[in-house]
């Protein structure tokens, strides 16, 4: 790049925690940054250069704020894609590519893009409504799954008898294979414009069963070499044939006979990377954007166990946010607490992140039990 990065000005779509914590690594760069949100109390408000409140699936909005920026990324897939293609016309650098993003807000089009690429994936169809889903004779139970806008478990639901596709989805669904897995994990590789790539070591994630959100995430791996080298190499095949710019979380399931399928992906960082902020020596926002600018990709080993834990709100509470537990838990040692400026907290909302880092993994997976006990997200 010509320009030196504290020169640019980088506009991100989404004023949400992804994006609150990419410009809190953007700081260290001195690099400008303007935000388009929706919400008057987006967490990126305060911290942003210059904050606009507005429709980030709005074309013309869209296509006036990234008028203004040298670079345009985003921080969630849900964003005006014709705008983005025609600022890519008149010469604006936008990272992720649209045509990735448009590819990824469609899970029916990823899973096409899977199959078409010998890329590993549970059997799918493709279905509109639930009269094809009866006509289908996919076998029962299997995974509906809304092509477009489900994130955080919304737009998913396990269909385990024909009497429950009367609550079936209607519209463009995915039905997919239920997969008998041992664990999910992730792998997140990064990608700049010269082709060059890294990815941070696969990790671990245990689940919330009710709100379908990653409870905990262990970082890193304790599979055998050869399942966590296979699963960075299919996550960097992907970013390959992607031909993308930026970070990319390739989310997977290992099988109970140790066969790897890949679930979904997500063009941006991701909830299954916020642990390298303190467990490795790039965190997955300074990797987007050393990916994003064309400069050298950071060394993403780990540097100690980390164990990352989400604060969702909890049940029963709707209103302004309070954080029950916060002292007892940073009477501990090597926690990391992140809240996301959300001033109002809902069942399962996302308001923060808690990391732990320890020299035993063990002792860190404990820690993280009693942070998940000790501190609470209510109202």
């Amino acid at each position: 790049m010509a320009k030196q990065i504290s020169d640019l000005k980088l506009g991100i779509l989404g004023g949400g925690q992804l994006g609150r914590m990419l410009i809190q690594e953007a700081i260290n760069y001195n690099l400008t940054t303007m935000v388009l949100d929706p919400d008057t109390h987006a967490p990126c408000k305060h911290i942003a250069n210059t904050f606009e409140c507005g429709s980030i699936t709005d074309y013309d909005t869209v296509y006036n704020f990234g008028k203004k920026a040298d670079v345009i990324t985003i921080e969630i897939e849900k964003v005006n894609i014709e705008a983005l293609e025609q600022l890519e016309k008149e010469g604006k650098l936008v990272f992720p590519q649209s045509r990735v993003i448009r590819l990824i807000q469609d899970k029916g089009v990823q899973k096409q893009f899977f199959k078409e690429n010998d890329i590993p994936t549970s059997p799918f169809i493709l279905v509109n409504g639930k009269q094809e889903m009866l006509n289908s004779n996919f076998a029962y139970p299997f995974m509906l799954k809304q092509r477009r806008d489900g994130y955080d478990g919304k737009g998913v639901m396990k269909i385990e008898t024909i009497k429950e596709l009367d609550d079936a989805f209607e519209g463009p669904c995915l039905i997919e294979e239920l997969v008998d897995f041992e664990k999910e994990i992730a792998v997140i590789v990064s990608r700049n414009s010269n082709g060059d790539m890294r990815t941070f070591p696969m990790v671990e994630m245990e689940f919330n069963p009710e709100a379908n959100l990653v409870e905990f995430l262990i970082s890193p791996s304790t599979y055998p070499e050869a399942i966590q080298q296979k699963a960075e190499l299919i996550a960097k095949n992907i970013a390959s044939a992607l031909n993308i710019t930026g970070i990319l979380a390739v989310e997977m399931f290992v099988t109970k006979n140790g066969e790897i399928l890949v679930n979904e992906l997500a063009p941006r960082p991701h909830n299954s990377g916020h642990q390298t902020i303190e467990g490795n020596y790039v965190s997955q926002f300074q990797q987007h954007l050393r990916a994003i600018f064309n400069l050298p990709l950071g060394d993403t080993r780990c540097i100690t166990n980390a164990v990352m834990i989400n604060l969702l709100g909890e049940k029963g509470y709707d209103g302004v946010a309070k954080y029950n537990g916060l002292e007892k838990i940073l009477a501990l040692e090597g926690v990391y607490v992140h809240l996301y400026g959300k001033k109002y907290t809902k069942p399962f909302r996302k308001m923060g992140h808690v990391t732990v880092v320890d020299q035993n993994r063990e002792s860190a997976i404990e820690k993280a039990k009693y942070i998940q006990e000790a501190l609470k997200v209510i109202a």
